[in-house]
């Protein structure tokens, strides 16, 4: 899957020149933190809590005044647990900089689980430190027991 990333992101780029100017492009990454609910030996040496990594990329469409959808597609990895998370938020600007995040995220699992496809929630809050720079910080929700939550805390940047 890593071999994927560049040429997902060089599409995107591609995409992006057509788009509007009522949508902005632009890529995250940052570190994250996993909580495992599960005791049993399916994630390796039973870890509570493990440090990862993540990247992908965001377009942001403004909807209406204070309102923008923000579609995301986010590679993560931890070791050898590795998965795409891709949620689709309804996001509300709080004020010109400050900004809350939440919708459903659709999750591909490479490495666990017999049903690989699941479906989560997702909450984020995201400040923009310039126009074209952001900090954020993401929890991701994991509904079922043994699915995993995850903390992101990341920037982005707008293309």
């Amino acid at each position: 899957m890593r071999h994927y990333l560049p040429i997902l992101l060089i599409l995107a780029l591609g995409v992006s020149s057509n788009i509007n100017a009522q949508t902005s492009f632009g890529i995250k990454g940052g570190a994250s933190l996993t909580f495992f609910n599960e005791d049993n030996g399916i994630f390796g040496e039973n870890p509570e809590t493990e440090v990862g990594y993540f990247g992908g990329v965001f377009l942001d469409i403004i909807i209406d005044k204070g309102f923008h959808i923000q579609p995301e597609f986010v590679y993560k990895g931890i070791g050898d647990f590795e998965f795409l998370n891709a949620p689709i938020y309804l996001k509300y600007d709080v004020d010109n900089n400050f900004h809350l995040l939440a919708g459903p995220s659709l999750n591909y699992f490479f490495n666990f689980f017999s049903n690989k496809f699941r479906v989560r929630a997702d909450v984020s809050l995201a400040y923009d430190i310039s126009e074209d720079l952001d900090i954020n910080l993401k929890y991701t929700i994991g509904f079922e027991e043994i699915s995993p939550n995850i903390l992101f805390i990341g920037l982005g940047y707008r293309l």
